[in-house]
């Protein structure tokens, strides 16, 4: 289905040759590093932060609001983006991003810290979806491949580097660091990408979907809101509380009067006769249950590093970076292969395998363990996400009309990004009550004056190193044997992903740049696969 866009008649086509595409591409790995940075830059600093602002037992809010506020944000930016063209949106998604920084390293209570994480989110959201789908427009999906690769890569470096840094920062100028430094980066990506994307604008007299876009908000709202009910400070699922009741049911009503009015508005948010796509429908589902399992297990990691295998902020960091390597080996291989063979659906099938097998392993985690075996152990789990994660995305941008790549980028990745948020929460809530519970075991009993100040509420690794024995095993055990079995509730969900997967059709990888098959860009010659020079 075509849509009523015409590019502005005084801006000429643009000629995509190989100094255009480094341009642009090298504006959206900045921007992108920023964003998917961010996800992970606070999981080393997270046990100082919560521990200073006394948030142990909401901790997951930190990560949760900024990936719900991605979800949020990345179906506006890809709507939008199709309708009126991506440059614009671009540069308020990294000013967005830039301004939130500022208020989360100023952030004075642990609420106002997840307010601005949340802000943070909706910058975030627009850098990552609008990188995937400039990316379709100007390179071929046969070609594709060569560029998704060290895109997944990024992705898998951030994962690492983000608590690195993140570390380093909370054992040197502060935990707040982790967010003012995102304001020089951020000014520098948004004056490259002023520059860098001459990319067309758009006309439309198509009319907002403004009913799609608040019933989105707040159904998706609604959705992680029961899922941290525990988190939120709540004594369980206790069905006779009214607020409980009346959450689940208007987040029902929301979810079902988007799905009403998505069916019946002449430009929906999220086309849901997407679904009648098989490839949409499969990728879409398998990134909802990879967010669920991938963003949970990253998100705790460093916090066990630190709690229970003993080890110091930075080093926690370190020891991150046999995921990265496992991320980038498999994400850099598979696109070449992929773009050499114009194969695809194997690399999928083989990464969830091997991403269950990694996650089982991690089932296995105990204090005061071999760091070698706990670096082995994300170094599978990371070469099994290197092997899905972009290839998912590439086999969406090929199966759709080119006048709809931002939607249907953005809405495979706003289920991804719902299965990382309600899977984080979840995760979270889990690991947090059997958390408190063991917690509860170790410090039940002792005299006034003898457990540390709040309890298990005001723990960071300083107060945990500095407990007398045995308190200072208890609490190391307590955090290893919360967070262990806490993987095998999402080995089922990865599973579920599997065999989806197994049905994923392979279509030819288009040889056309989307920008050119929509008549806004003409390709000069083959000067554009600059990955081979």
């Amino acid at each position: 289905m075509s849509h009523a866009v015409t590019a502005a008649p005084d801006k000429p086509l643009v000629v995509l040759n190989q100094r255009t595409i480094w341009l642009i591409f090298g504006a959206l790995m900045a921007s992108m590093f920023l964003s998917s940075l961010d996800q992970t830059i606070v999981g080393t600093a997270m046990p100082t932060i919560v521990g200073e602002l006394n948030g142990v037992e909401h901790q997951g809010w930190v990560i949760t609001a900024y990936i719900l506020a991605i979800a949020i944000a990345m179906p506006l930016y890809g709507k939008f983006g199709d309708l009126y063209g991506r440059r614009w949106p671009f540069l308020v998604a990294v000013g967005l991003f830039v301004v939130a920084s500022v208020g989360g390293g100023m952030a004075q209570t642990f609420e106002s810290l997840v307010a601005w994480r949340a802000v943070q989110g909706l910058g975030g959201g627009g850098l990552m979806i609008l990188s995937q789908a400039i990316i379709a427009d100007i390179i071929p999906a046969s070609d594709r491949g060569k560029y998704m690769g060290p895109m997944g890569a990024l992705f898998g470096i951030s994962a690492v580097a983000g608590p690195l840094l993140g570390g380093w920062l909370t054992e040197g100028p502060g935990w707040r660091w982790t967010f003012w430094i995102n304001v020089p980066i951020g000014i520098a990506a948004w004056f490259i990408a002023y520059f860098a994307l001459k990319l067309p604008s758009h006309r439309t007299t198509r009319p907002t979907d403004w009913g799609g876009i608040l019933t989105m908000a707040l159904g998706t709202t609604g959705i992680v809101l029961l899922t941290s009910w525990e988190s939120l400070g709540n004594d369980g699922y206790d069905w006779s509380d009214p607020m409980l009741l009346g959450l689940l049911v208007g987040t029902a009503v929301m979810v079902g009067l988007f799905v009403f009015i998505e069916n019946r508005v002449s430009e929906p948010l999220i086309p849901l006769r997407l679904f009648k796509n098989p490839t949409f429908t499969i990728t879409t589902l398998i990134g909802l249950v990879l967010g669920m399992g991938m963003f949970s297990a990253m998100a705790m990691l460093p916090t066990f590093l630190q709690m229970s295998a003993g080890t110091g902020v930075t080093e926690s960091g370190l020891l991150m970076l046999p995921m990265m390597a496992g991320v980038m080996l498999t994400s850099i291989a598979s696109g070449f292969a992929i773009s050499k063979t114009g194969r695809y659906k194997m690399y999928p099938v083989v990464g969830l395998v091997i991403t269950i097998a990694g996650m089982i392993w991690l089932t296995r985690l105990e204090g005061g363990m071999s760091l070698w075996l706990f670096g082995a152990m994300i170094f599978v789990l990371g070469a099994g996400m290197g092997l899905i994660m972009q290839t998912i995305v590439l086999a969406v941008q090929n199966s759709v009309d080119p006048h709809e790549l931002g939607t249907a980028t953005s809405s495979n990745n706003f289920f991804r990004e719902i299965g990382a948020a309600v899977g984080t929460a979840a995760f979270t809530t889990v690991f947090t009550s059997r958390l408190s519970d063991n917690l509860e075991g170790v410090f039940g009993g002792l005299p006034e004056g003898a457990a540390p100040a709040g309890g298990g509420s005001g723990l960071t690794p300083a107060i945990v190193d500095q407990l007398p024995e045995p308190l200072r095993s208890g609490v190391i055990d307590a955090f290893a044997e919360s967070l262990a079995p806490a993987f095998w509730y999402l080995v089922p969900l990865v599973a579920v992903g599997l065999v989806l997967a197994l049905f994923l059709k392979e279509i030819k990888l288009s040889g056309e740049a989307g920008m050119v098959a929509r008549g806004e860009a003409v390709m000069e010659g083959k000067e554009t696969d600059i990955l081979d020079r």
